[in-house]
Protein backbone atom coordinates (compact mmCIF):
# COMPACT_ATOMS: atom_id res chain seq x y z
CA UNK A 1 0.00 0.00 0.00
CA UNK A 2 1.44 3.46 -1.23
CA UNK A 3 1.27 6.54 1.32
CA UNK A 4 0.58 9.40 -0.49
CA UNK A 5 2.57 12.63 1.35
CA UNK A 6 0.42 15.79 0.29
CA UNK A 7 2.37 19.25 0.73
CA UNK A 8 0.15 21.94 0.58
CA UNK A 9 2.09 25.13 -1.00
CA UNK A 10 1.49 28.41 -1.16
CA UNK A 11 2.66 31.17 -4.03
CA UNK A 12 3.79 34.71 -3.02
CA UNK A 13 5.08 36.96 -5.07
CA UNK A 14 8.12 39.16 -4.38
CA UNK A 15 9.29 42.14 -6.47
CA UNK A 16 12.75 40.55 -6.59
CA UNK A 17 12.28 37.19 -7.33
CA UNK A 18 8.93 36.84 -8.83
CA UNK A 19 6.91 33.68 -7.83
CA UNK A 20 8.22 31.82 -4.11
CA UNK A 21 6.22 28.59 -3.31
CA UNK A 22 6.43 28.51 0.50
CA UNK A 23 5.57 25.16 1.57
CA UNK A 24 3.29 24.21 4.99
CA UNK A 25 6.34 24.30 7.64
CA UNK A 26 7.23 27.75 5.91
CA UNK A 27 4.06 29.09 5.85
CA UNK A 28 3.36 27.98 9.68
CA UNK A 29 6.91 29.99 10.40
CA UNK A 30 5.77 32.80 8.37
CA UNK A 31 2.45 33.40 10.34
CA UNK A 32 4.25 32.94 13.54
CA UNK A 33 4.07 36.63 15.42
CA UNK A 34 8.28 36.37 15.93
CA UNK A 35 8.23 36.63 12.41
CA UNK A 36 5.60 38.75 11.58
CA UNK A 37 7.29 41.38 13.39
CA UNK A 38 9.92 41.67 10.78
CA UNK A 39 7.12 43.65 8.43
CA UNK A 40 7.67 46.60 10.76
CA UNK A 41 11.33 46.41 11.05
CA UNK A 42 13.43 48.36 8.14
CA UNK A 43 15.84 46.46 6.62
CA UNK A 44 17.81 49.58 6.22
CA UNK A 45 17.14 51.51 9.30
CA UNK A 46 17.65 55.04 8.69
CA UNK A 47 18.35 54.63 4.75
CA UNK A 48 14.58 55.73 4.19
CA UNK A 49 15.91 59.07 4.95
CA UNK A 50 17.82 59.58 1.89
CA UNK A 51 16.53 56.97 -0.21
CA UNK A 52 12.50 57.17 0.26
CA UNK A 53 11.96 54.05 -1.16
CA UNK A 54 14.00 52.41 1.03
CA UNK A 55 10.96 50.89 3.26
CA UNK A 56 11.05 47.04 2.86
CA UNK A 57 11.56 45.25 5.66
CA UNK A 58 13.45 42.30 7.55
CA UNK A 59 10.14 40.40 6.15
CA UNK A 60 10.59 40.52 2.77
CA UNK A 61 14.18 39.87 3.06
CA UNK A 62 13.73 36.48 4.77
CA UNK A 63 11.43 35.30 2.54
CA UNK A 64 13.81 36.22 -0.34
CA UNK A 65 16.78 34.29 1.92
CA UNK A 66 14.74 31.33 2.21
CA UNK A 67 13.98 31.24 -1.52
CA UNK A 68 17.43 31.52 -2.67
CA UNK A 69 18.33 28.48 0.15
CA UNK A 70 15.78 26.66 -1.01
CA UNK A 71 17.76 27.00 -4.84
CA UNK A 72 21.03 25.96 -3.35
CA UNK A 73 19.95 23.26 -1.77
CA UNK A 74 17.80 21.89 -4.69
CA UNK A 75 21.52 22.41 -6.48
CA UNK A 76 23.10 20.69 -3.99
CA UNK A 77 20.50 17.21 -4.30
CA UNK A 78 20.34 17.27 -0.52
CA UNK A 79 17.68 15.51 1.23
CA UNK A 80 13.72 16.93 1.88
CA UNK A 81 15.00 16.72 5.72
CA UNK A 82 18.12 19.08 5.09
CA UNK A 83 16.44 21.29 2.60
CA UNK A 84 13.66 21.76 4.76
CA UNK A 85 16.41 22.42 7.80
CA UNK A 86 18.25 25.07 5.70
CA UNK A 87 15.18 26.57 4.43
CA UNK A 88 13.27 27.28 7.71
CA UNK A 89 17.15 28.45 9.26
CA UNK A 90 16.75 31.17 6.45
CA UNK A 91 13.63 32.14 7.47
CA UNK A 92 14.78 32.62 10.97
CA UNK A 93 18.05 33.80 10.97
CA UNK A 94 16.78 37.69 11.46
CA UNK A 95 14.33 37.32 14.18
CA UNK A 96 16.89 38.61 16.72
CA UNK A 97 17.20 42.33 15.07
CA UNK A 98 16.04 45.34 17.39
CA UNK A 99 14.34 48.50 15.70
CA UNK A 100 15.56 49.75 13.20
CA UNK A 101 17.73 46.63 12.47
CA UNK A 102 21.51 46.88 12.55
CA UNK A 103 20.85 50.95 13.87
CA UNK A 104 20.33 49.31 17.17
CA UNK A 105 23.04 46.73 17.13
CA UNK A 106 25.76 48.78 19.33
CA UNK A 107 22.89 49.14 21.51
CA UNK A 108 21.81 45.86 21.78
CA UNK A 109 25.63 45.13 22.57
CA UNK A 110 25.52 47.57 25.28
CA UNK A 111 22.58 47.05 27.42
CA UNK A 112 22.04 43.37 26.18
CA UNK A 113 25.49 42.13 25.87
CA UNK A 114 24.87 40.13 22.91
CA UNK A 115 24.03 40.89 18.89
CA UNK A 116 20.88 40.15 16.88
CA UNK A 117 22.57 36.58 16.00
CA UNK A 118 21.71 35.36 19.53
CA UNK A 119 18.46 34.23 18.36
CA UNK A 120 18.33 30.76 20.67
CA UNK A 121 15.38 31.94 23.24
CA UNK A 122 13.49 33.18 20.29
CA UNK A 123 13.54 30.26 17.89
CA UNK A 124 12.70 27.72 21.50
CA UNK A 125 10.13 30.09 22.83
CA UNK A 126 8.68 31.83 19.90
CA UNK A 127 8.84 28.81 17.37
CA UNK A 128 9.70 25.94 18.84
CA UNK A 129 6.50 24.00 18.83
CA UNK A 130 5.92 24.74 15.09
CA UNK A 131 9.18 23.46 14.26
CA UNK A 132 8.75 20.70 16.20
CA UNK A 133 5.52 19.59 14.50
CA UNK A 134 6.75 19.81 11.28
CA UNK A 135 10.30 17.42 12.40
CA UNK A 136 12.48 20.39 12.64
CA UNK A 137 15.20 20.22 15.80
CA UNK A 138 15.39 23.79 16.77
CA UNK A 139 18.54 23.09 18.26
CA UNK A 140 19.69 22.48 14.46
CA UNK A 141 18.13 25.41 13.31
CA UNK A 142 20.48 27.77 15.79
CA UNK A 143 23.74 25.69 14.88
CA UNK A 144 22.91 26.89 11.15
CA UNK A 145 22.21 30.32 11.93
CA UNK A 146 25.80 30.41 14.27
CA UNK A 147 27.31 28.89 11.78
CA UNK A 148 28.27 25.82 13.63
CA UNK A 149 26.74 23.19 11.21
CA UNK A 150 27.88 21.30 8.02
CA UNK A 151 25.14 23.36 5.53
CA UNK A 152 25.44 26.69 7.64
CA UNK A 153 28.13 28.26 4.51
CA UNK A 154 24.76 28.17 2.31
CA UNK A 155 23.16 31.30 5.16
CA UNK A 156 26.21 32.55 6.43
CA UNK A 157 29.42 31.92 3.81
CA UNK A 158 31.77 34.35 1.51
CA UNK A 159 28.59 33.15 -0.99
CA UNK A 160 26.13 32.72 0.74
CA UNK A 161 22.49 33.59 -0.13
CA UNK A 162 21.77 35.77 2.42
CA UNK A 163 23.94 38.42 1.05
CA UNK A 164 22.72 38.01 -2.54
CA UNK A 165 19.36 38.86 -1.34
CA UNK A 166 20.35 41.85 0.54
CA UNK A 167 22.38 43.25 -2.14
CA UNK A 168 19.25 42.88 -4.86
CA UNK A 169 16.90 43.72 -2.60
CA UNK A 170 18.43 47.05 -1.46
CA UNK A 171 19.85 47.86 -4.34
CA UNK A 172 15.74 47.22 -5.74
CA UNK A 173 14.34 49.89 -3.41
CA UNK A 174 16.63 52.31 -3.15
CA UNK A 175 17.18 52.66 -6.53
CA UNK A 176 21.43 52.54 -6.52
CA UNK A 177 22.20 50.62 -9.83
CA UNK A 178 25.54 49.16 -8.02
CA UNK A 179 23.85 45.97 -6.13
CA UNK A 180 23.34 43.79 -9.10
CA UNK A 181 24.20 40.32 -8.16
CA UNK A 182 23.82 37.27 -10.83
CA UNK A 183 22.23 35.08 -7.77
CA UNK A 184 20.98 32.09 -10.11
CA UNK A 185 24.74 31.76 -11.97
CA UNK A 186 26.51 32.27 -8.73
CA UNK A 187 23.99 29.13 -7.50
CA UNK A 188 24.39 26.96 -10.40
CA UNK A 189 28.21 27.15 -10.58
CA UNK A 190 28.56 26.44 -6.92
CA UNK A 191 29.69 22.66 -6.30
CA UNK A 192 29.45 21.41 -2.62
CA UNK A 193 32.32 18.99 -1.42
CA UNK A 194 33.06 17.21 1.66
CA UNK A 195 35.54 20.13 2.14
CA UNK A 196 32.84 23.02 1.55
CA UNK A 197 31.77 24.60 -1.91
CA UNK A 198 33.81 25.10 -4.51
CA UNK A 199 32.74 27.71 -7.58
CA UNK A 200 33.55 26.16 -10.98
CA UNK A 201 35.22 28.64 -12.98
CA UNK A 202 32.34 29.62 -15.27
CA UNK A 203 31.03 31.59 -11.86
CA UNK A 204 33.92 33.42 -11.31
CA UNK A 205 32.48 36.95 -13.05
CA UNK A 206 29.11 36.44 -10.90
CA UNK A 207 31.02 35.80 -7.73
CA UNK A 208 33.26 39.62 -8.44
CA UNK A 209 29.92 41.09 -9.42
CA UNK A 210 28.87 40.20 -6.25
CA UNK A 211 32.24 41.45 -4.83
CA UNK A 212 31.75 44.69 -6.69
CA UNK A 213 28.55 45.54 -5.65
CA UNK A 214 29.45 44.97 -1.98
CA UNK A 215 31.87 47.61 -2.22
CA UNK A 216 30.34 50.58 -4.57
CA UNK A 217 27.06 50.03 -1.85
CA UNK A 218 28.77 51.10 1.43
CA UNK A 219 29.45 54.23 0.60
CA UNK A 220 26.12 55.11 -1.56
CA UNK A 221 23.76 53.24 0.79
CA UNK A 222 25.43 51.69 3.73
CA UNK A 223 27.23 53.98 5.17
CA UNK A 224 25.44 57.34 3.49
CA UNK A 225 26.33 59.94 6.16
CA UNK A 226 22.46 60.66 6.04
CA UNK A 227 21.85 57.66 7.30
CA UNK A 228 24.91 57.82 9.96
CA UNK A 229 23.61 61.14 11.13
CA UNK A 230 20.32 59.32 11.54
CA UNK A 231 21.76 56.29 13.41
CA UNK A 232 23.59 58.57 15.70
CA UNK A 233 20.65 60.91 16.57
CA UNK A 234 19.07 57.43 17.33
CA UNK A 235 21.95 56.09 19.64
CA UNK A 236 21.76 59.00 21.58
CA UNK A 237 17.48 59.38 21.93
CA UNK A 238 17.93 55.73 23.06
CA UNK A 239 21.08 55.92 25.48
CA UNK A 240 19.10 59.35 27.46
CA UNK A 241 15.75 57.11 27.70
CA UNK A 242 17.54 54.23 28.92
CA UNK A 243 19.32 55.72 30.88
CA UNK A 244 16.51 56.79 33.73
CA UNK A 245 15.76 53.19 33.90
CA UNK A 246 11.98 53.89 33.01
CA UNK A 247 11.84 50.69 30.67
CA UNK A 248 13.62 47.90 30.24
CA UNK A 249 15.99 47.74 27.57
CA UNK A 250 15.13 44.01 26.87
CA UNK A 251 11.66 44.96 26.24
CA UNK A 252 12.46 47.98 23.31
CA UNK A 253 14.69 45.39 21.55
CA UNK A 254 11.90 43.67 21.20
CA UNK A 255 9.41 46.35 19.38
CA UNK A 256 9.27 47.25 16.06
CA UNK A 257 10.09 50.74 14.31
CA UNK A 258 7.04 52.86 14.95
CA UNK A 259 6.83 51.61 18.18
CA UNK A 260 10.07 52.32 19.61
CA UNK A 261 10.00 56.01 17.73
CA UNK A 262 7.04 56.94 19.40
CA UNK A 263 8.00 55.97 22.38
CA UNK A 264 10.96 57.77 22.02
CA UNK A 265 9.02 60.82 20.82
CA UNK A 266 6.78 60.82 24.12
CA UNK A 267 9.78 59.72 26.39
CA UNK A 268 9.86 62.25 29.36
CA UNK A 269 13.90 62.32 28.59
CA UNK A 270 13.56 65.80 27.16
CA UNK A 271 16.49 65.16 24.75
CA UNK A 272 15.62 61.66 23.91
CA UNK A 273 11.85 63.60 23.06
CA UNK A 274 13.57 66.16 21.15
CA UNK A 275 16.27 63.81 18.86
CA UNK A 276 13.59 61.80 18.24
CA UNK A 277 11.00 64.43 16.95
CA UNK A 278 14.25 65.47 14.56
CA UNK A 279 14.24 61.92 13.02
CA UNK A 280 10.51 61.67 12.99
CA UNK A 281 10.45 65.17 11.06
CA UNK A 282 13.92 64.70 9.09
CA UNK A 283 15.19 68.01 11.10
CA UNK A 284 18.54 66.24 11.25
CA UNK A 285 22.00 67.50 12.34
CA UNK A 286 24.45 68.53 9.78
CA UNK A 287 28.04 67.48 8.84
CA UNK A 288 31.01 69.68 10.83
CA UNK A 289 33.31 66.92 9.82
CA UNK A 290 33.50 64.43 7.40
CA UNK A 291 37.32 63.28 6.69
CA UNK A 292 38.64 60.31 4.90
CA UNK A 293 41.90 58.18 6.39
CA UNK A 294 44.18 60.39 4.56
CA UNK A 295 43.08 63.50 7.28
CA UNK A 296 43.06 61.38 10.33
CA UNK A 297 44.58 58.08 11.94
CA UNK A 298 41.86 55.65 10.11
CA UNK A 299 44.07 52.52 11.16
CA UNK A 300 43.89 54.02 15.16
CA UNK A 301 40.21 52.58 14.70
CA UNK A 302 40.28 49.58 13.55
CA UNK A 303 36.56 48.39 15.42
CA UNK A 304 34.92 51.82 15.61
CA UNK A 305 34.56 53.23 19.12
CA UNK A 306 31.95 52.46 21.95
CA UNK A 307 28.68 54.41 22.52
CA UNK A 308 30.44 55.39 25.69
CA UNK A 309 34.12 57.24 24.15
CA UNK A 310 31.22 58.61 21.37
CA UNK A 311 29.84 60.44 24.11
CA UNK A 312 33.18 61.61 25.63
CA UNK A 313 34.44 63.05 22.62
CA UNK A 314 31.04 64.84 22.40
CA UNK A 315 31.45 66.54 25.75
CA UNK A 316 34.69 67.64 25.07
CA UNK A 317 34.21 68.86 21.81
CA UNK A 318 31.07 70.42 23.40
CA UNK A 319 32.83 71.91 26.35
CA UNK A 320 35.93 73.76 24.10
CA UNK A 321 32.69 74.95 21.43
CA UNK A 322 30.70 76.29 24.31
CA UNK A 323 27.99 74.19 22.59
CA UNK A 324 24.95 71.52 24.13
CA UNK A 325 27.33 68.56 24.28
CA UNK A 326 23.05 66.56 23.15
CA UNK A 327 23.81 68.71 20.26
CA UNK A 328 27.28 67.30 18.43
CA UNK A 329 27.81 63.41 18.12
CA UNK A 330 30.95 62.03 16.82
CA UNK A 331 30.62 59.06 14.31
CA UNK A 332 33.89 56.99 14.02
CA UNK A 333 33.21 53.52 12.77
CA UNK A 334 34.99 50.64 12.20
CA UNK A 335 37.62 50.33 9.76
CA UNK A 336 36.76 48.75 6.93
CA UNK A 337 38.33 45.21 7.26
CA UNK A 338 39.50 43.10 4.05
CA UNK A 339 37.69 41.63 1.90
CA UNK A 340 38.46 37.50 1.25
CA UNK A 341 37.05 35.24 -0.74
CA UNK A 342 37.77 31.87 0.79
CA UNK A 343 35.67 29.69 -1.80
CA UNK A 344 38.22 28.29 -4.36
CA UNK A 345 37.54 27.88 -7.81
CA UNK A 346 37.97 24.45 -10.28
CA UNK A 347 38.91 25.34 -13.75
CA UNK A 348 39.81 22.16 -16.10
CA UNK A 349 42.68 21.55 -14.26
CA UNK A 350 43.04 21.97 -10.66
CA UNK A 351 41.33 23.15 -7.45
CA UNK A 352 42.83 26.53 -6.70
CA UNK A 353 42.26 29.90 -4.81
CA UNK A 354 39.65 32.56 -5.99
CA UNK A 355 42.14 35.22 -5.81
CA UNK A 356 44.74 32.87 -8.29
CA UNK A 357 42.11 33.84 -11.06
CA UNK A 358 40.83 36.82 -9.98
CA UNK A 359 43.13 40.03 -9.68
CA UNK A 360 40.44 42.43 -8.88
CA UNK A 361 40.39 41.93 -5.12
CA UNK A 362 43.39 43.66 -4.03
CA UNK A 363 41.83 46.59 -5.90
CA UNK A 364 38.63 46.42 -4.17
CA UNK A 365 40.01 46.11 -0.80
CA UNK A 366 42.31 49.62 -1.27
CA UNK A 367 39.08 51.13 -2.26
CA UNK A 368 37.30 50.26 0.97
CA UNK A 369 39.70 51.47 2.69
CA UNK A 370 39.80 54.48 0.68
CA UNK A 371 35.56 54.86 1.12
CA UNK A 372 36.24 54.83 5.34
CA UNK A 373 35.06 58.77 6.56
CA UNK A 374 35.17 59.86 10.11
CA UNK A 375 31.97 62.11 10.94
CA UNK A 376 31.45 64.87 13.30
CA UNK A 377 27.68 65.96 13.51
CA UNK A 378 25.50 69.08 14.33
CA UNK A 379 23.12 71.89 14.25
CA UNK A 380 23.46 73.83 11.53
CA UNK A 381 23.84 76.87 13.00
CA UNK A 382 26.87 75.62 14.68
CA UNK A 383 29.14 73.72 12.40
CA UNK A 384 31.29 76.16 11.87
CA UNK A 385 32.85 76.54 15.41
CA UNK A 386 31.94 72.80 15.98
CA UNK A 387 34.15 71.66 13.32
CA UNK A 388 37.23 73.89 14.30
CA UNK A 389 37.27 72.58 18.20
CA UNK A 390 36.28 68.92 16.58
CA UNK A 391 39.59 69.15 14.24
CA UNK A 392 42.05 70.40 17.25
CA UNK A 393 40.06 66.83 19.36
CA UNK A 394 40.05 64.58 16.97
CA UNK A 395 43.58 65.63 15.33
CA UNK A 396 42.11 66.09 12.20
CA UNK A 397 45.15 67.13 9.66
CA UNK A 398 44.28 70.44 7.58
CA UNK A 399 43.81 69.14 3.60
CA UNK A 400 46.71 70.02 1.04
CA UNK A 401 46.58 72.37 -1.76
CA UNK A 402 45.92 69.54 -4.24
CA UNK A 403 42.74 68.02 -1.75
CA UNK A 404 41.21 71.55 -2.01
CA UNK A 405 41.07 70.97 -5.62
CA UNK A 406 38.88 68.24 -5.83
Amino acid sequence: MKILLVVFIKIIKDPVHGYVEVEDFALALLDSPVLQRLRYIRQLGFSYLVYPGANHTRFEHSLGTMYLADVACRKFRLSDEERTLVAAAALLHDIGHGPFSHASEPLMKEFLHHSHDMIDDLVHEETGHVLLQHGIDPDEICDVVHGHHALSGIIHGDLDVDRMDYLLRDAYYTGAPYGTVDAQRLIRNMIRTDEGVVLDENGINAAESLLIARTLMRPTVYFHHVSRIGENMFHLAMLEHLKGGGMMASDVFRMDDAACIQVLRTSKNPVAQMLAGRIYERRLYKRALYVGGDQVNATAYPSGITLETSRSLSEKIAERSQADPHTILVDIPPFPSDMSMGVRVKNRHAVVSFEELSPRMHTLNETRREQWRLGVYTLPEQREAVAEVAADVLHVKKPTRQDTLF
